[in-house]
This record gives structure tokens, C-alpha cells and sequence, in this order.
């Protein structure tokens, strides 16, 4: 056995992992498609995610087995299946979404080299309002941003005023607060954007905020508290230190190329890295960070190519039951393919959906892409176990901002679709 294991433990569950893939596979190659009356890629997509959650040293491994397994599976039961098309449509997504991990990283140092991080401390409180002030900035950022930079901004401002001590409880609130924050704006979320496009107004995906806020009071509350017993924050800067204008006007620069090319394009990675190219003439860039950051953006990307694969063609019937369950479901599933089905389906409530898929997935670190990206800052965060434990406020937040909605609202689904 390869060293890529560290413990006997580890290397039994790989070895288990293989022996349940490789049956699967053999039952396929004899006709076998739906053991116990469940297709095979939902067997091979739940081993890859039981993978990713054992293994969190190894979650690359994990997803990129769970990837080829799930081809192998294809090829073996649809002599017909079009890899090309299937890459073909797959692509745009992928490609956004690889640009935009690895441009947030960039920026994140940037954002760093500006020094503006370390002087946050002389402006914010020194007490436990301190971390809930970032997590509140954190929000509001998301609202007109992609979570994933707000995640990173916040991340890299966490790391510097809580002298690197960030508990795994407050990665999983920043995660939160990016999430909640895009979850009611169509600008702010890849998810509320497609229901923008479809015809949802904009209204309609805003009332999401009324979760999203009742959600923030939760996890925002107790993340803080979590923090400030972990480490409170910097009581002042460090002498000396002097704000860096360049960085900092390129990381404008960077924000409002995503936005720019997001609104023209549907492609904000483009304005991404055109700045970055660009600025790189003029502002000193750190590429090794995208060493980094490669590793967790394949992560994701291979979780996302799984999912695609995974034939879920129809949804339970529209109810808020329905829509609760997504959210929940989001959390290990991407959820852009289940904001898709409910577009076809119709007959939702939308803020429902925006809240609960755009939330959902801050359960878990892989949940969204903002988590993978701020446990590119943070390993110690890629431990489903440990981000269940610290972030335990997260699902109870997403209850509490569930029932904000049904007690506020009321379940009013959309009678054109």
C-alpha cells in the first residue's frame, strides 16, 4: 500500500472503498444497474462522499476515485453515453468556477499585502462583537459579491486579527455568512442568479433575507462566542504598520471585473483574470498561492462533475417540505442542478429555495464552493467530523431561518412556474 495513508484506520476504509466500487462495477458489467432498486452512480456518488468525509486528508483522492468510478459506471451501463457532450456542457460551469477559485486566491493575498487586515483591529470591537462584526461584513459583502470572495476577504482578515487562531466553529459562521448573504440578492449567488434569469423577480428572491437574517442571528451569535473563547481579537494593531493603497485598489479592481463581466458575460473569472494579468504588471503578485489553491479547486470541481453524473431528473412535489429537504441535500450535493430541477418543475415558493439552496450548503465544508475555498486558507477545516462538531450552530441556523420564513411568510408558491 502507497504511504497516502497515515493510519491503519485510513488505509482498511480506502480498502473498503475499493471493494464497494469495484462490485458495483462488476455488478454493472453483468447488467446490474440498480442494486437494491437504487442505481449504481447514487451507490458510487454516496461512496465518494463517504470517502471525502473519512479520508479529509485525502479528499482529492477520494472525489477523483469517486469520479473515474462513476465513468467507468457510465461507459459499462449506457453503451450510448456521450463523454464529449457531457464535458461540452459541463464546461462553462467548471471553467468559472476553477477561475474564480484560484483568482479569490490571489486576491485573498493581495487583500493580505495591503495590510489593511492588520489594522482592522483599531476599528473593530474588542470584545465578542469584534468576530460578530466581521461575520456581519462578511454578509453584507456576499450581497453584491461572490460569497467566495467575501468568504476569502473574511478568511484572510480572521487569520490577522485573531493572530492565526481562527476556531474551526467560525470558519464554518464565515462559510454561513457568505452564504446567507448572497441567498437573497441575484447578483450575490450563482443559484439566485439562475432564477433571476428564468423570470423570478428579484423581490421574490429577496424576501430570502428574512431566513437569512434570522439564520445570521444564530450562527453570527455563536460562532463570536466561539471565537472570543478561542482567541478574542487583537486589541490594537501592530506598531508600524502603514496601509498599502496599490494592493488594495487592485483588489477593487479585481471585484469590479467580476461584477462586470458577470452581468455582460455570465462569466465573472474572465474579469477576474484579466485584472490580475494585468495588475501583475503593476502591483507585486504572489503566484505561489495558486499552488495552494489548485488542490481544493480540483476538489471541488470533481465533487461538481460527480454530481452532474448522478441522474436526478425529478424532484418530489413543490412543498416547503420539498424545499427544506434541498437545502439540507445541498449541503453534499451541488446545488446549481437542484435550482435547475425546480426551474423545470415549477411551482415553487422561490424565496423558499433561494434560502434553503443557497444556505444549505454551509453545513459542511464542501457544501459550497465558498467553503472549499476558505479550507484552501484553512486545512484544519476539512474534517467533516470537526466542522459538524465546531459549526453544530449552522444547522441549527438554518432551522431557525426555515421557520423565520414559514412563520413570517408563509409557503406561497408561485402559480406561473
Amino acid at each position: 500500500m502507497p504511504q497516502a495513508f497515515s493510519s491503519r484506520r485510513d488505509r482498511w476504509i480506502a480498502a473498503a472503498g475499493i471493494a464497494a466500487i469495484s462490485a458495483l462495477l462488476a455488478l454493472a458489467a453483468a447488467g446490474v444497474v440498480a442494486p437494491l432498486g437504487l442505481r449504481g452512480e447514487f451507490w458510487l456518488f454516496g461512496l465518494a462522499l463517504s470517502g471525502v468525509a473519512l479520508l479529509h486528508h485525502r479528499s482529492l483522492e477520494a472525489a477523483l476515485t469517486g469520479l473515474f468510478a462513476l465513468l467507468a459506471f457510465k461507459f459499462l451501463t449506457e453503451p450510448r453515453f456521450d463523454l464529449a457532450g457531457q464535458a461540452l456542457a459541463q464546461a462553462p460551469l467548471l471553467l468559472n468556477l476553477f477561475g474564480l477559485l484560484l483568482g479569490f486566491a490571489v486576491l485573498a493575498r493581495h487583500f493580505e499585502a495591503s495590510r489593511l487586515p492588520d489594522l482592522l483591529p483599531a476599528v473593530l470591537p474588542d470584545n465578542w462583537l469584534g468576530p460578530l462584526t466581521l461575520l456581519a461584513l462578511v454578509f453584507v459583502l456576499s450581497s453584491f459579491l461572490d460569497n467566495i470572495a467575501a468568504a476569502m476577504i473574511g478568511g484572510a482578515v480572521a487569520a490577522h486579527v485573531f493572530r492565526g487562531r481562527v476556531h474551526i466553529g467560525y470558519l464554518a459562521a464565515i462559510v454561513a455568512a457568505a452564504n446567507a448573504g448572497g441567498a437573497g440578492s441575484v447578483v450575490g449567488d450563482t443559484t439566485t442568479t439562475m432564477m433571476w434569469i428564468a423570470g423570478v423577480h428579484a423581490v421574490d428572491v429577496m424576501h430570502a433575507y428574512i431566513g437569512a437574517l434570522a439564520a445570521f442571528v444564530v450562527f453570527g451569535i455563536a460562532g463570536a462566542l466561539q471565537q472570543q473563547r478561542h482567541q478574542p481579537i487583537a486589541a490594537r494593531p501592530p506598531p508600524g504598520i502603514r496601509l498599502s493603497p496599490a494592493p488594495l485598489l487592485l483588489v477593487v479592481a479585481i471585484l469590479g471585473g467580476a461584477i462586470a463581466t458577470n452581468v455582460l458575460l455570465d462569466f465573472p473569472a474572465a474579469g477576474v483574470w484579466l485584472v490580475i494579468v494585468v495588475g501583475a504588471a503593476l502591483v507585486p503578485t504572489d503566484w505561489r498561492v495558486l499552488r495552494t489553491a489548485l488542490r481544493g479547486s480540483v476538489f471541488l470541481l470533481a465533487l461538481v462533475a460527480c454530481a452532474s453524473l448522478v441522474p436526478v431528473r425529478q424532484l418530489p412535489p413543490a412543498s416547503w417540505h420539498t424545499a427544506f429537504g434541498l437545502g439540507v441535500v445541498s449541503a453534499v450535493f451541488d446545488n446549481i442542478p437542484l435550482t435547475k430541477l425546480t426551474l423545470e418543475q415549477g411551482g415553487y415558493d422561490w424565496d423558499f429555495v433561494a434560502y434553503a439552496v443557497g444556505f444549505g450548503g454551509s453545513m459542511i465544508w464542501f457544501g459550497s464552493s465558498a467553503g472549499v475555498a476558505l479550507c484552501n486558507l484553512f486545512p484544519q477545516g476539512r474534517s467533516v467530523g470537526a466542522w459538524l462538531r465546531g459549526g453544530w450552530h449552522v444547522a441549527l441556523a438554518y432551522l431557525a431561518g426555515f421557520i423565520a420564513l414559514l412563520a413570517l411568510l408563509g409557503w406561497q408558491p408561485s402559480v406561473g412556474g
